[in-house]
């Protein structure tokens, strides 16, 4: 048979699986010798037999009932006794914490008869019969369904006719009054009368709680924080202890360390003549937890000393929970306390520094979410109103500019030291000048894989997409918020790329230290050196700095564990130079496309519309000594470590203007009888000769190279004549040459054999040897699926995540992602977006099977990843797992996907719920 109860004197925190983290945890300080208040735990396995069935499981009752009589016997008192009555606390406990997000019920077992004998035992009327309306308030709301705003009305209005702030004034008479409205409010309200049975109470308790694990707030926060939906919650039945009985009680939250900065020593809030509730809802002013000392010496005395015993014993920050009855200190809850990023990485420094903790633990103490979030300036929260509008947050930071609706308004301001916000309904390659003008991206229309987002965070540019509720005006120059408000071009805006939000007005934005550090080596910046003269300020530049050192030391830690290399996907010198800084040790994906752009948009398109071979030719011819420019100088700024480019990819017609913006132009001129301009009208014709219904299965990637005459061959001369270049410079280039979309071997072969010949032609002619890897993009299904014949000769894999995911699942991801994917996450059929985080029973299956056939043909095949979910931390964990060599990802990722490699090489066990 099935257990289902365990006393707290049975467990500990080794089944918190089973036990949830709040019983496990009573069971290990009890096993500690620590003063809790006894009780038992009701498992995770009874809620998910319960949310099953809808039916209490058999046996469960026979297993409380057991359990009670062995608490009320240690207590000498029954539950519900009516001289002196037993009563006890319902508290939810899940695996992982979901701080207010289930369930509570405190004092369960007192009705109409008992709570005399509580006022008569304790010698204090007020404090019996405050304890029943808080019983009655929670079991009316939480298990009987009544609208808590009821009974906090009712609160209120009787505070109002007895003129004081707050409940501790309402004396008993006031709070048994209190208790007959809220038992007639619950009659109005559900046709039945509050329980008196203090068995009925406790079942009907235990099932709310069991219940509110598929609350829609519990619901909301498990998909926020990726927590299983299929775990449960355990339920904690313990013996009722009140801080609410006198000044020389109360109830408190304590922290082992601040858990926001890091900072050694006690940290926390304590309130007397409370229970723990009033300190966690704030509905009282609560005091320093340093001022426990002098009010009650002794408990606090007792208090240090059982915190340091814990975070010994837990070898991390502790969240204490405790309330002190009469002079008796008692411990009801502790568990390894949430932190912030920057207390994140300084305890696990200070911790290993102490020897706590050894190197590897304090690196898997740490993760590249938090460094992410150390690393983008942030806005003063303190400084911040109400938005004007949230979209998606797609790439972190804080920026600050004037509104600007298209790119060359963009790059004119900015050129003249003017900080911009770039705001379109959705961004193209067009508009890339623009966006490296912008402090930042807002878009009406896309998520965070769409063009402006991957665009965006491969630049480390703050970027919020999809802001449905605006509607973006790029002729009149101006966009609308849902509320009407007009934001016209020059307003400033001030745009959180964590939070998804976007403010009217410059908001104060405060510098990232781990940035400075991570870009020159050293915290310092000249703002701050003005303002070191005040004490404040000094000290938050000490604990920066700390932080960025602690930032330091878990990268140093990662890198002489990790596996993985950690490449880069960067398209221009100063990126690829600002990568190297971060840490990439090479590049993983150079996009030729984004060397096609600006001036030199016109000689693309003098090839797409040459008549004769000769014309395109030359337009090829043009196009070469810029791009063997562009190549040297990547090629200098990552001298001696790999440079992976890829051929050109997209579709051609994303380098002619927009077809209904030409054609638009030479109606108007006809017209007006004027003469129609011929390079627009040969540009048109082409724009409609190759305009396709669905350009990303269309004619790009290997397939250009296969039609168009001339284009592999320019950028592969290009490249080896770039190689050339900085032989005799004295460098030392490796570059690697990527064919894109590959779907069957032969397709590789005819390119490869293009390739080849070029470079043995670039050799002879210039005497010196260019031997580049050749190797292709796995962003196929049949790719993957046939990986073994193309390993046979490719030399390398790297596999184009972003349209294997699209490919796999049959999405467009510019479409899906505002279309349904909220609707898909609300029903569960995601977890995490697909695009953001691998798919690892999908995409991942086919990286898997990719990886083995292409070693099976060739046991040299280097393979990597070079979409986005190269920087993304969980998924740095699978490939770590499936076996690959590197992953490659925008700069300003980088260092979160080096942090990430080395905890991947930890074996870290169980997951732990502090961050």
């Amino acid at each position: 048979m099935v257990r289902y109860v365990y006393d707290f004197t049975d467990g500990g925190r080794e089944l918190a699986g089973l036990l949830g983290g709040k019983g496990a945890n009573l069971a290990e300080m009890t096993r500690l010798g620590l003063p809790v208040p006894p009780g038992f735990t009701l498992t995770t396995e009874a809620c998910r037999a319960y949310l099953r069935t809808g039916a209490e499981p058999a046996g469960l009752a026979h297993e409380v009932s057991a359990h009670m009589t062995g608490l009320e016997e240690g207590a000498g008192r029954r539950l519900g006794q009516r001289d002196d009555p037993l009563l006890v606390s319902v508290r939810s406990g899940a695996r992982f914490s979901m701080p207010g997000m289930m369930e509570t019920i405190l004092d369960v077992g007192l009705n109409d008869d008992s709570v005399a004998g509580l006022a008569k035992a304790s010698g204090s009327a007020r404090f019996a019969w405050d304890s029943y309306r808080r019983l009655v308030q929670m079991f009316g709301s939480t298990v009987m369904g009544v609208d808590a705003a009821l009974f906090a009305g009712a609160l209120e209005r009787l505070k109002a006719l007895r003129g004081v702030p707050d409940d501790v004034h309402l004396g008993a008479a006031d709070l048994a009054g209190l208790v007959e409205a809220y038992k007639e409010l619950i009659r109005r309200e559900t046709g039945e009368d509050f329980p008196q049975s203090p068995a009925h109470q406790l079942q009907r308790a235990v099932l709310a709680v069991f219940a509110s694990w598929n609350s829609e707030r519990a619901r909301l926060y498990r998909r926020r924080e990726h927590i299983p939906d299929d775990l449960g919650t355990a339920v904690n039945v313990q013996r009722m202890v009140f801080g609410n009985l006198g000044a020389d009680s109360g109830s408190g939250v304590a922290f082992t360390r601040d858990p926001a900065s890091g900072r050694r020593g006690p940290y926390g809030d304590y309130l007397p003549d409370a229970q723990g509730e009033d300190v966690v809802a704030g509905i009282r002013n609560t005091v320093p937890l340093a001022e426990l000392e002098h009010l009650d010496p002794h408990s606090y005395g007792q208090l240090r000393e059982h915190m340091r015993t814990l975070e010994q014993h837990y070898r991390d920050l502790c969240d204490i929970e405790f309330t002190i009855e009469r002079g008796k200190l008692w411990m009801l809850q502790t568990r390894v306390g949430k932190r912030t990023a920057e207390a994140a990485f300084a305890i696990a420094a200070a911790l290993a520094d102490e020897g706590l903790i050894s190197p590897d633990e304090a690196l898997a103490r740490v993760s590249g979410e938090g460094l992410a979030r150390l690393m983008f300036p942030r806005f003063d929260a303190s400084a911040t109103g109400a938005p004007l509008t949230r979209g998606l947050p797609a790439s972190p930071g804080a920026a600050v500019g004037a509104a600007v609706f298209d790119s060359a308004e963009a790059v004119r301001r900015h050129a003249a030291g003017e900080p911009v916000v770039l705001v379109r309904q959705e961004t193209n390659p067009d508009d890339l000048p623009g966006m490296v003008a912008a402090r930042a991206v807002l878009t009406s229309r896309g998520g965070k894989t769409s063009h402006a987002a991957v665009v965006a965070r491969g630049m480390g540019k703050v970027c919020v997409c999809g802001a449905e509720d605006i509607v973006v005006d790029t002729e009149g120059r101006r966009l609308t918020t849902g509320d009407g408000t007009v934001v016209e071009e020059g307003t400033v805006l001030s745009v959180d790329g964590s939070a998804g939000t976007v403010y009217a007005g410059a908001v104060p934005l405060v510098d990232s230290a781990v940035m400075r550090r991570l870009e020159n080596g050293t915290t310092d910046s000249a703002d701050e050196a003005l303002g070191a003269v005040a004490g404040a300020v000094t000290r938050a530049l000490d604990r920066a700095d700390a932080v960025a050192g602690a930032v330091t030391r878990a990268l140093e830690r990662a890198d002489a564990v990790r596996r993985l290399e950690v490449r880069a996907n960067a398209d221009t010198p100063e990126d690829a130079a600002r990568a190297r800084r971060f840490g990439a040790q090479g590049i993983g994906l150079c996009r030729t496309e984004h060397m096609f752009l600006g001036e030199r948009r016109r000689l693309v398109e003098r090839m797409i519309l040459a008549q004769t071979d000769a014309d395109r030719d030359r337009a090829l011819g043009s196009l070469l000594p810029l791009e063997r420019q562009d190549f040297a100088g990547i090629l200098t700024a990552m001298d001696g470590l790999p440079v992976t480019i890829r051929l050109l990819d997209p579709p051609l017609h994303e380098f002619l203007p927009d077809r209904l913006t030409l054609a638009t132009r030479l109606a108007a001129a006809e017209a007006r009888g004027e003469v129609v301009d011929t390079h627009d009208a040969e540009l048109l014709d082409a724009v409609n000769r190759m305009h396709e219904e669905n350009p990303m299965l269309g004619l790009r990637g290997v397939r250009l190279g296969l039609v168009v005459p001339g284009l592999v061959t320019m950028q592969v001369r290009a490249i080896a004549e770039a190689v050339v270049e900085r032989v005799r410079a004295g460098g030392n280039p490796r570059a690697e040459i990527m064919v894109p979309l590959v779907g069957d071997v032969t397709e590789f072969r005819l390119v490869r054999a293009e390739v080849d010949r070029v470079l043995t032609d670039v050799s002879a002619t210039s005497g010196i040897p260019v031997a580049c890897p050749v190797g292709t993009m796995i962003e196929l299904p049949r790719a993957a699926l046939t990986a073994g014949p193309i390993a046979e000769v490719a030399e390398f894999f790297s596999f184009g995540t972003n349209d294997l995911t699209q490919t796999t699942w049959g999405f467009s991801r510019d479409d899906v992602e505002a279309a349904f994917f909220s609707a898909y996450l609300d029903k569960g059929v995601f977890s995490a977006s697909p695009f953001e985080t691998i798919d690892r029973e999908g995409v991942g299956r086919l990286v898997e099977t990719a990886v083995a056939e292409g070693r099976a043909a060739r046991d040299s095949l280097e393979t990597g990843v070079c979409g986005e979910h190269g920087g993304d931390p969980e998924s740095v964990h699978f490939f770590h797992s499936a076996g690959l060599d590197y992953v490659s990802c925008s700069p300003f990722r980088v260092p979160v996907a080096r942090l990430e490699a080395g905890r991947a090489a930890l074996d870290q066990g169980e997951p732990d719920d502090s961050r």
